[in-house]
């Protein structure tokens, strides 16, 4: 999960309004990413945020999300712990879910959607090979996100988990 939190981070720098809300007539752009993680518990679907997971490594993405699924596990799970997000990602893939759209947490304007990785073929210098495949989907509020930026942002999270050396360096 931490490699597409921090691919989510770099392309939610790119798109600002991704990672807004609005606000009766304003649009509130937010410089951090609060970023709420869904996670499957025995009485259902919960989404603790990651605070501040811009300035996290990867060791520590991984960290707060176990930690989380232990505070779930034992019935701790805080009230405070599910408010602030300002972007989520729900990973159905986990469950086998190959392709669904994600329902947006409001008041966020985008959420992103992983889905179970699968052998599939795929064309590469004319030959016809078995490659692992994911589907991820963006739902977001349109009054703010036009469909361009969308389809970019998924792009360039494309980008980032398929050569993950520049967010590991963080450059």
């Amino acid at each position: 999960m931490s490699f597409f939190i921090k691919a989510s981070i770099e392309a939610l720098k790119e798109f600002p309004a991704i990672n807004a809300f609005i606000d009766g007539k304003d649009i509130i752009y937010h410089n951090f990413c609060h970023i709420g993680v869904a996670v499957g518990s025995d009485r259902g679907l919960v989404v603790p945020v990651i605070r501040y997971a811009e300035k996290l490594s990867f060791a520590e993405l991984e960290q707060a999300i176990v930690d989380f699924v232990a505070k779930i596990d034992a019935n701790r799970l805080e009230l405070a712990d599910l408010e602030g997000g300002t972007f989520t990602i729900s990973n159905g893939g986990v469950y086998g879910s190959l392709l669904s759209t994600p329902i947006l947490n409001m008041p966020q304007s985008g959420i992103l959607g992983m889905h179970k990785i699968e052998q599939r073929p795929v064309a590469i210098d004319d030959q016809v090979v078995i490659r692992p495949m994911m589907y991820v989907a963006l739902s977001y509020d349109h009054r703010i996100v036009d469909g361009r930026e969308a389809v970019t942002f998924l792009k360039r999270i494309k980008e980032c988990v398929e050569h993950p050396e520049r967010m590991m360096m963080e450059i």
